[in-house]
């Protein structure tokens, strides 16, 4: 299968005082770990057979380099409104701030409107009752009589008021 090789491969026998006792048993001629050269490792192969191998060292990773990566539209456009919108809240404070006594001014006459509507509610029926005492119409009242007469469904109504 594999081509005849030009040298051939020897292992040293296995000393069992030496032999450490972590190590699987031995099935063979077994290198101690201390006769190991450096570069050489112990490999399992894919059929599942260990066996001594020269490996590559690894090359460290490469350090990560940041891909710069293209900012959001919605970032663009909270960024390009926050000065915006905080000019605007600026605005509103500062004319508040003018506002103030004009606001303040109008509390008072709404709280003077509400005196005057509960003063209305109560002293107009007082005063309409003591002007009708003064005048003495209070006492008797005007009574209207009325009288009318029609002759037939159609007929012309005729009629009389007396004041009493």
């Amino acid at each position: 299968m594999y081509p005849e090789t030009a040298y051939e491969i020897t292992t040293q026998t296995p000393r069992p005082a030496d032999y450490p006792a972590y190590l699987p048993a031995p099935e063979g001629p077994v290198m101690l770990p201390s006769e190991i050269p450096p570069g050489v490792q112990m490999v399992t192969l894919p059929g599942g057979i260990r066996t001594l191998a020269y490996t590559q060292p690894t090359a460290p990773p490469a350090p990560l380099v940041p891909v710069v990566q293209p900012i959001p539209a919605w970032a663009k456009t909270t960024a390009l409104l926050t000065p915006t919108i905080g000019g605007g809240i600026a605005a509103a404070g500062i004319g508040l701030s003018y506002a103030a006594p004009g606001l303040i001014a109008m509390s008072d006459a709404l709280w003077s409107a509400v005196a005057l509507i509960a003063a209305a509610a109560v002293g107009v029926p007082v005063l309409l009752r003591l002007g009708r005492a003064a005048t003495g119409t209070g006492r008797g009242a005007t009574h209207i009589t009325q009288n009318i007469t029609a002759s037939g469904m159609f007929g012309k109504a005729n009629g009389t008021i007396n004041h009493r």
